[in-house]
């Protein structure tokens, strides 16, 4: 287990790859159920979400599986979903709560103009919006082994896709 977390830190700093992730459907299961149980502590220490937020959180992994699915098959690489799949959880239960962490402080601190924590607290969560981007976008470079570029690209279009589905079919207030 401690050798999966380090793994996952070392995804996240961007020093390891999804080739490293063994490829086990348990693994993957047992990493994005991880990656819901990270996002709703995180939602339930700073809320974020109002409505049914869990809701959108298995959204977000249904969503995800299927486009990373979607996405090998469509590059003809699809042996490498479980790793890739797995590596994108894994790295995201690292970021993802920080992330929800940093909005539920914009929220309790950071909405008043006046507030002196507006700016870093809006500085810390675009930080690490970029750093999910990043992350996400290398472990995309080892997978497809394509440009950065391309692959910042996939990865903005699947936040985007993601969120423009989640709005309309779960009506949820962000």
């Amino acid at each position: 287990m401690r050798d999966l977390l380090r793994l996952y830190g070392r995804i996240a700093l961007m020093r390891s790859g999804p080739q490293e992730v063994p490829a086990s459907t348990f693994l993957l299961v047992v990493t994005a159920m991880a990656y819901l149980l990270a996002r709703s502590c995180a939602n339930w220490v700073l809320p974020t979400f109002e409505g049914p937020w869990l809701a959108a959180f298995a959204f977000d992994i249904l969503f995800t599986l299927c486009w990373y699915a979607l996405l090998m098959r469509v590059v003809r690489k699809p042996e490498r979903f479980l790793q890739t799949a797995t590596a994108v959880f894994g790295f995201r239960a690292i970021v993802s709560p920080l992330a929800l962490a940093s909005g539920g402080l914009i929220r309790r601190f950071g909405e008043d103009a006046a507030s002196p924590w507006q700016l870093p607290l809006w500085g810390l969560y675009l930080a690490l919006f970029v750093w999910l981007i990043a992350g996400s976008s290398h472990v995309l470079k080892s997978a497809l082994e394509w440009s950065v570029p391309a692959c910042v690209g996939l990865v903005i279009l699947e936040i985007l896709s993601n969120e423009l589905l989640q709005i309309s079919l779960l009506p949820i207030p962000h």
